[in-house]
């Protein structure tokens, strides 16, 4: 049997951050600082660095099976023309990488992706996922977006309660109506 994604989207004009900017400041205040591929440099250290932890991070989705070699990586993440180094948001702790959230803009379908949010599994229930996300959709919004979208497997739960409670909505539930 197949598996059926939850798909959902975030309306980025009614997003209002103002009640998650709590989980912004508690990272930072507990040491977490955030930066981007961007700031750090999008050199070739950096992407395989960002894979790794990528992989790292991925391991506990359901179903998801074998990670991409590096070189799969780079020609199915970096190496294309969603990619921009300023939507890798990282989360680092005493130097160390602990958390990526890496949104794509989808130009000519009109919205933002959200790629991936993971944290490692030393660093999780902290609000760094929260608070990574919180970033993302603000690139996304500073970038000219009006929409976010994302889609995990049915088992993630723990992600897609996540992005419920930033507001996002399954994908077919239109702007203006009510939300599911």
């Amino acid at each position: 049997m197949a598996v059926v994604w939850v798909r959902l989207q975030l309306d980025l004009d009614e997003f209002d951050d103002t009640q998650f900017v709590s989980y912004l400041r508690r990272c930072q205040q507990s040491g977490v600082k955030f930066t981007t591929m961007a700031n750090l440099g999008d050199t070739a250290e950096c992407r395989r660095a960002l894979y790794e932890l990528n992989k790292k991070c991925s391991a506990d989705i359901p179903e998801r099976g074998e990670f991409y070699t590096f070189e799969e990586y780079l020609a199915e993440r970096i190496e294309t023309r969603v990619y921009d180094p300023r939507g890798v948001i990282l989360a680092v702790s005493n130097g160390a990488w602990v958390g990526m959230a890496a949104t794509s803009l989808r130009e000519a379908e009109g919205y933002a992706f959200s790629e991936m949010t993971g944290v490692l599994a030393s660093h999780r229930g902290r609000g760094i996922s929260l608070a990574m996300k919180l970033l993302a959709i603000r690139f996304a919004r500073s970038s000219g977006y009006r929409c976010m979208r994302t889609f995990h497997h049915p088992h993630n739960a723990d992600a897609i309660g996540m992005n419920r409670r930033l507001g996002f909505v399954d994908e077919n539930v239109q702007p203006g109506s009510p939300k599911a």
